[in-house]
This record gives C-alpha cells, sequence and structure tokens, in this order.
C-alpha cells in the first residue's frame, strides 16, 4: 500500500461498530481531513511477511486473503520525539499533522462542551496496546520453544534470554541462538517457521489478560470510547477480539493497515479515530518505551507491572499491578491538578504599560 487516506484512517474505525448505548459524535476536523492521504514514512525492510499455517499457500495468503508485512517482530521506534506526526497531502498541497495540530483541530466544540461539564468523563480516550488485551507474550515464548524444539536446539532458562525472546527483533534471537557460522541461507526458512507457529497459536487464543474485561465493562458502563493498537493485520485482530468476547468494548482499532511507522503514531491514529485530541487520552502500557511515546504525543500513561519491575516505570502517570486495581476515578484523578486545559497551547498575553493621565490645569474665573 503506498498511499493510506486520512479519511480511511478513521472510517477504519467502523470496522468494529460503536456498540449501543453511545456513539461517538463526529467532529468538524473530520470533515477537514476527509480527502487527505497519509504517507508512510517507515522502511518496509526488516519487516516479517507472517503467514498462518492454516489454509495458508506459497503465496503468503490465508483463507484466499493475502497477508500483508507487519511488524510484529521488529522493535519500533518510539516516535513522536519533537511532536511529529505525519504528513498528508491534500489538493492544495502537503499539510504536516502534527502532536499541536491535532490537538488544536480536535478541541471539544460548544455542544460537547457542555455534555463533558456535565459528564467528565466522555471527555477521556482510553488506548489499549494489543500486548495488555491479551497475553501475546505467552504465545511468543511459546512459538520459539516450538521452534526450538523442531530445530533441536536448547534454550537457555536465563531471565536474560526470556526477555530477549519477548523483546529483541526476530533476526537478532535467530543469529544469537539458532544459526550456526555459515548457515545464513536458513534465515527467512526460520522466519517464516516462526511466524507459523506464532499465527497458529494465536488462532487459538480465547482468553484475555486477567481483569481486563471487568475493566472495559466498567469503563464502557461510564461511555468512554476506548481503540487498542498493534502491528498485527486487521482481520486476526478482529477475529481475536470476538474470540475473547471484547469487540463490543473497542470503537476503534489501529492495526498494519494503518501504515503507522511508531508506536507514537499508531496513539495518534488512534486518538483520532476516537475524535478526541491527544491531551484527553489515557494509554495503558507494560512497556517503557510505550510510556515514553505516550508522553511524546502530550497522552498520559498507565503502566501495568508485570513484563517490567516497577522502578523501570518510574515515569508513568499511574502504575498498577493489574486492571483490578483501577477504577474510573484514576481517569479523573489523572487531570484533576492539571485541570480541564491541562497541555493546551496556551498564549502568551504581554501587559502593556497604561498611558500616563494628562495633567491639566483648570483656571476658575
Amino acid at each position: 500500500m503506498d498511499f493510506t487516506t486520512f479519511s480511511n484512517s478513521r472510517a477504519s474505525s467502523h470496522a468494529i461498530p460503536t456498540p449501543h448505548p453511545f456513539r461517538l459524535q463526529p467532529s468538524s476536523f473530520s470533515f477537514q481531513l476527509r480527502f487527505l492521504n497519509l504517507k508512510p514514512l517507515g522502511l518496509v525492510e526488516n519487516r516479517l511477511v507472517a503467514r498462518c499455517t492454516s489454509g495458508s499457500d506459497e503465496l503468503g495468503s490465508v483463507n484466499g486473503l493475502p497477508f500483508t508485512p507487519n511488524k510484529l517482530f521488529v522493535q519500533e521506534a518510539i516516535g513522536a520525539e519533537y511532536g511529529e506526526g505525519f504528513e498528508t497531502f491534500r489538493a492544495d498541497g502537503p499539510l504536516k499533522v502534527d502532536v499541536d495540530y491535532l490537538n488544536d483541530k480536535l478541541q471539544d466544540g460548544f455542544l460537547q462542551r457542555i455534555r463533558y461539564a456535565m459528564k467528565p468523563d466522555e471527555a477521556y480516550g482510553l488506548i489499549f496496546s494489543w500486548d495488555n488485551v491479551a497475553d501475546t507474550r505467552a504465545l511468543k515464548k511459546k512459538a520459539w520453544k516450538q521452534l526450538a524444539s523442531e530445530e533441536g536446539k536448547d534454550i537457555p532458562e536465563g531471565s536474560d534470554m526470556q526477555r530477549l525472546m519477548l523483546y529483541a527483533g526476530a533476526d537478532h534471537v535467530l543469529h544469537k541462538h539458532f544459526l550456526s557460522d555459515g548457515a545464513e541461507n536458513e534465515l527467512d526458512r526460520l522466519k517464516f517457521r516462526f511466524s507459523q507457529l506464532y499465527y497458529d497459536n494465536l488462532l487459538k487464543l480465547e482468553r484475555p489478560m486477567e481483569g481486563i474485561k471487568d475493566w472495559l465493562e466498567a469503563v464502557y458502563t461510564a461511555r468512554i470510547p476506548c481503540a487498542v493498537v498493534s502491528s498485527l493485520d486487521r482481520r486476526n485482530m478482529v477475529e481475536a477480539l470476538e474470540r475473547m468476547g471484547l469487540k463490543k468494548y473497542f470503537q476503534a482499532i489501529v492495526t498494519e493497515e494503518d501504515g503507522m511507522e511508531s508506536i507514537a503514531h499508531r496513539f495518534l491514529s488512534a486518538a483520532v479515530k476516537l475524535d478526541r485530541k491527544p491531551s484527553k487520552c489515557v494509554v495503558f502500557e507494560d512497556d517503557p518505551r510505550g510510556v515514553t511515546a505516550a508522553h511524546n504525543c502530550t497522552m498520559m500513561a498507565v503502566a501495568l507491572i508485570g513484563a517490567h519491575p516497577a522502578y523501570d516505570l518510574g515515569q508513568a502517570d499511574l502504575a498498577v499491578a493489574n486492571f483490578s486495581e483501577l477504577s474510573v476515578i484514576n481517569l479523573r484523578r489523572l487531570f484533576a491538578d492539571k485541570g480541564p486545559t491541562f497541555m493546551d497551547l496556551q498564549k502568551q498575553f504581554i501587559e502593556k504599560n497604561p498611558p500616563k493621565r494628562k495633567l491639566t490645569i483648570d483656571t476658575i474665573f
């Protein structure tokens, strides 16, 4: 896909229809960007073409639908270090859509401000990393062990190796523990087989992360819109959400088809689809890189302790052991000390000195 329209980026959220009892209200910003095209800036090399063994063929299709390259097994850039966003195109020329631009254009309208004054929880947007919705790390670890068993390799049980399998790129793990000297020609075969095992395990996934369903039910009752982001392809994402019974809770999804090049850009895309400005969004992450990406986008970050120790997640605005510790009041407290205009652009007013009073002399005759 050479170009991705910005309108498709927003409209693709309707792949998961907005459930009752609430639906997102479109803003004027959606009409301004209707014909914008996104220019994907990411490199396509080092992407791993993932195919599923169930119903797959030699051309890399699954049940008749072709797989596209994804970044599932490649460490992504954090992104938005300087607030940069997307480079878009429209009829009158290119347009830079960055963090400040979205915070400005996604401002609440008059009627929205009245509604959010009465129901402030609805003003927020929640963004979940796919790794915190499903236990994908267990899937990845299982796939590595299956591949090692097939290849007759032994995987060390140390914590360093476990961390390497979960967070390093597939190429690095294969070079370090699977490939011998002079066996570079085996790299593509092993990568392909690893992706097959991973997707086979994904098709069997039926249980979400502990506590997330109760938390999603709570925010669903509070009418807070949610989005999930991943480098997974859309079809597998939607099917996995259906199997876990979580599909109705997410009003937007961001997948490989959206063409985002970094973690931060996925968060920004989710904010656009939710029709919430980035500074009103809360990201749920368990990776310090994801927490940094959220802050780069002026979003709040709630860290889940587990995959990384608490001291690695100190930069998060809130850290919890699991979703069962959260309540809607926690979201209000994240913004309580900052006020409703937290991180909004502020104009600087320069006070002018008042004009000097002219003294006159009145003569009375």
